[in-house]
């Protein structure tokens, strides 16, 4: 279990949890990707894709 860097809620990362996964925080609803760090994960923030309308 870590903390959300936004809201300092508690983030539970699963025991299956893969390197890049994204989890979501469930009380703020920001999503960061997991990154494999040598004792666990670190939290970073998850590369957003918003529409591509051609311009």
């Amino acid at each position: 279990m870590t903390n959300c860097p936004e809201c300092d809620a508690e983030i539970t990362i699963p025991e299956d949890a893969v390197d890049d996964e994204i989890v979501t925080c469930a009380e703020c609803g920001a999503s960061f990707e997991l990154a494999k760090i040598s004792d666990g994960f670190e939290l970073k923030p998850a590369q957003t894709v918003g529409e591509d309308w051609g311009q």
